[in-house]
């Protein structure tokens, strides 16, 4: 009887090329910076009630901060991506398809163009945490507003220090 092997039917070899080992410490960075960032302004704006204390509120909302901020990551790449492959389309120059792709300090539009895609993501990660994380989570709108903004501003900070070393990366 001839033998019958399966290699990687459950993980090809070809998966690495959409999903690269390296988006695994991605997730766990991001995982871990979420966490942090939402503990810290839990205790910052004090955020606990009578019948809750923090642990509450971190498991309660620490997935959808997450997978959202990925969600409102990916909006802000996707502009990019279209811009940086279809720039032909737009009649971008090739100068400037370039600084949005590899080098961003190239050009100045390139520079501009993807520090309005982070700033796109950010209003994304605000608009998400504040309207669907935290709604019915954390009642108090104006502290629901602090939450949200703090996150979005710290979120998005990190990729501008990306941006100055010339190397964009969320």
């Amino acid at each position: 009887m001839k033998e019958i092997r399966l290699n990687n039917i459950i993980f090809p070899i070809w998966f690495l090329l959409f999903f690269p080992p390296v988006i695994l410490i991605t997730l766990a960075g991001n995982f871990i910076i979420d966490s942090l960032v939402i503990l810290a302004c839990f205790k910052i704006f004090k955020i606990v009630d009578s019948q809750h204390n923090i642990k509450y509120y971190y498991k309660k909302s620490i997935i959808r901060v997450w997978l959202y901020g990925f969600l409102a990551d990916f909006i802000g790449a996707t502009i990019l991506f279209i811009l940086g492959i279809l720039g032909d389309s737009f009649g971008l120059s090739n100068e400037l398809m370039y600084g949005i792709n590899y080098d961003p300090f190239s050009n100045l539009l390139a520079v501009i163009i993807i520090i309005f895609a982070i700033l796109i993501s950010g209003l994304f990660i605000f608009i998400f945490n504040y309207r669907v994380v935290f709604k019915e989570l954390i009642k108090d709108s104006y502290c629901r507003f602090k939450l949200a903004l703090t996150i979005a501003i710290i979120k998005c900070h990190g990729p501008f220090y990306c941006l100055q070393s010339g190397f964009i990366i969320d």
